[in-house]
């Protein structure tokens, strides 16, 4: 098993928590870290036996002796940071969304065919069990023809800052480009253009909200601007339809788990509140004309697949299926087009909500423009 040593730009809430994935994946070495807290960065670097300690992430892209880069910042400084890597020759792993502008994002993607360099993003919502389970179903033909999907995210009052966590980078378009769409829907979209198996994006509409009340002082510390919840219906290619609610803040106790309908049965994924998952998976279709609601052991299912299939553990988490990939034991899924059409898609509500209508992803594609931070 092939030795992938890797650098990791940002040691944030997010960078730490790719440090911990990585030191439990054989094959993984984190051999520099980059952060212009200087204190900060030596101090993980000491915690996870790290040897090298950059500023300047200039610097560590010099090594010849790194594999791969992996991008721990916020949306705006995506774009820049990637592309630097991947025309130093590094392969590179981007936190989600792909960047703040589909504008930003195509370029990465250009630049990563350009250079002949892997670009991976951070959609951990693929390695699900449910995710699994549901893409063997739709892949045995289970659901028939797919027509329509229902991508829900959920939080009671889950704003980054203003509720108690997070920085206030989070809900600034200055740096994060959007809210709730970009921060929790980037991951359900995703998933549901993964299981459709598209990111061919038509056309959508879409409204943002901002109605809830907020603790006075964090408002204006934060310069809270995005939305706190986001609505749209998207229609994609062959007329398959989306619709979408992505809820960092609204007053339910919850909403159901997103959903797949075809025509010989549907599927519901699990339903979660901030993260904590609180429905189950579940399989529905007609059987000698009678109608059946069934349950699936998916923790069997993962027992026995990683039994026996091979390279199952590469499924396992979004780090784990890019050292895999980097050592050439799986190809790398296509994670870079699907969070490329689900920053189309972001990008298209917002618009059809500032301009009151429906807009095509070929207006998107047109007017988009690069709002990455110089660096």
């Amino acid at each position: 098993m092939r030795q992938i040593r890797l650098g990791v730009v940002g040691v944030g809430i997010i960078g730490k928590a790719h440090l911990e994935e990585y030191a439990g994946i054989p094959g993984a070495s984190v051999v520099a870290v980059c952060d212009i807290n200087g204190q900060e960065a030596r101090a993980v670097a000491e915690k996870y036996g790290i040897p090298h300690v950059y500023a300047d992430f200039r610097d560590m892209l010099a090594r010849d002796d790194i594999d791969a880069v992996d991008v721990c910042l916020h949306n705006n400084f995506h774009a820049p940071l990637t592309i630097a890597a991947l025309r130093a020759g590094k392969h590179v792993y981007c936190e989600k969304p792909i960047a703040g502008s589909y504008f930003d994002g195509q370029a990465m993607v250009e630049a990563s065919r350009e250079c002949g360099r892997m670009l991976h993003i951070q959609l951990g919502t693929l390695y699900k069990k449910e995710t699994k389970a549901a893409k063997a179903l739709i892949a045995d033909g289970q659901l028939g023809t797919l027509f329509h999907a229902r991508s829900n995210g959920f939080r009671r009052r889950g704003r980054p800052f203003v509720d108690g966590f997070g920085t206030a980078h989070f809900t600034r378009k200055a740096s994060a480009g959007g809210g709730a769409l970009l921060d929790m829907g980037v991951y359900h979209i995703a998933q549901m253009l993964y299981l459709l198996g598209t990111t061919g994006v038509v056309r959508m509409t879409g409204r943002m909200y901002q109605e809830m009340d907020m603790d006075r002082q964090r408002r204006e510390e934060s310069g809270f601007d995005v939305e706190e919840l986001a609505t749209g219906f998207v229609t994609l290619e062959n007329g398959v339809t989306l619709d979408i609610f992505e809820a960092w803040a609204v007053h339910l106790g919850g909403v159901e788990g997103s959903s797949i309908v075809g025509s010989k049965g549907g599927i519901r994924l699990p339903s979660y509140h901030s993260g904590e998952q609180t429905g189950e998976f579940s399989f529905h279709t007609t059987v000698a004309d009678l109608d059946l609601n069934s349950t699936v052991d998916l923790n069997r299912m993962d027992i026995r697949w990683h039994r026996m299939r091979e390279n199952e553990d590469a499924c396992d988490s979004s780090q784990r299926h890019w050292i895999a990939a980097l050592q050439g034991r799986v190809p790398l899924l296509p994670t870079a087009e699907l969070a490329l059409a689900v920053q189309l898609i972001g990008e298209g509500l917002y618009i059809s909500h500032t301009q009151g209508r429906e807009v095509t992803a070929d207006e998107v594609k047109e007017t988009s423009r690069s709002l990455a931070v110089n660096i």
